[in-house]
């Protein structure tokens, strides 16, 4: 999680992604006689994993500088003034803030600009330049036990795509309880980490995501994130991190794929997948 002290004009970068101790000044607050300085906690933008002409021809430049220099920003923003507003959430890793703000499906003010943050950082990671193809066969594997083929597991994501009525999110996720990947799809801002999934690549379904390039195509979108884009690298590494028998993996979204964030999954039944 990238989160940032901001005290007058410099900011503080925090390496740590659990701030649960963090201890925050209010703003205009005093210590005696010596007032303090007045100290937020900021979530920050994340610079996909590629330059944003990484991905062209199938994702453009100026794709990029409109879906994550305007859209994401402004959840970012827009979230930092919904959080400055109280320090109730400071403190929260993304994971938590997420499941926190949604609040048992009666969901706070905050929970949409948070959501879509994680859902955007997320995405950036779920596509890699030379993207696309076949996955290595660790997951291959996996996807073949699960779906019967990759053919079956490509036409189901798909269809899932194409049939999410309005704008929303489509998911390749780890089922906790039956430990088997699925693909899932969520309306608007929804995430699966509320039902306890483990997300292992997404797509952005919102028409923001794809209108540049391709117009009302949806279906040439999903086809060509599927041919050119989709990150099976970021897939493989996700799994790979189920190797510890009790991890809860899930994609850190402010602190790139190699560095994980773990508490507790049993992934036994998983072990399959590593090390091929």
């Amino acid at each position: 999680m990238a989160c940032h002290l901001l005290v007058t004009d410099f900011a503080i970068p925090l390496k740590s992604p659990n701030l649960s101790h963090l201890r925050l000044q209010r703003k205009g607050s005093s210590n005696g006689s010596q007032k303090v300085s007045t100290t937020v906690a900021y979530y920050g933008l994340k610079t996909p994993p590629y330059n944003l002409d990484g991905l062209e021809p199938y994702m453009s430049k100026r794709a990029l500088e409109v879906h994550w220099g305007v859209h994401h920003r402004g959840f970012v923003e827009d979230l930092n003034k919904q959080l400055g507003k109280s320090d109730i959430l400071y403190g929260y890793t993304m994971d938590e803030l997420v499941k926190a703000t949604y609040n048992n499906g009666n969901p706070l003010p905050e929970f949409n600009n948070a959501a879509e943050v994680w859902n955007h950082d997320f995405f950036w990671e779920s596509m890699q330049p030379g993207g696309g193809d076949m996955p290595k066969l660790g997951l291959l594997e996996q996807i073949e036990k699960d779906f019967g083929s990759f053919t079956n597991f490509r036409e189901k994501f798909v269809e899932t795509a194409l049939s999410l009525f309005g704008s929303g999110w489509v998911w390749l996720v780890l089922k906790r309880q039956e430990k088997r990947l699925a693909v899932v799809k969520t309306s608007n801002s929804i995430n699966p980490i509320l039902w306890d999934d483990i997300p292992i690549l997404n797509l952005d379904m919102w028409e923001h995501a794809y209108y540049l390039d391709y117009r009302n195509d949806k279906a040439k979108y999903v086809s060509t994130f599927m041919n050119y884009l989709v990150s099976w690298n970021a897939a493989m590494d996700l799994l790979k991190a189920c190797k510890v028998t009790t991890a809860h993996v899930c994609r850190a979204p402010y602190v790139g794929v190699s560095n994980l964030i773990s508490a507790s999954l049993n992934v036994t039944g998983l072990e399959s997948i590593i090390g091929k």
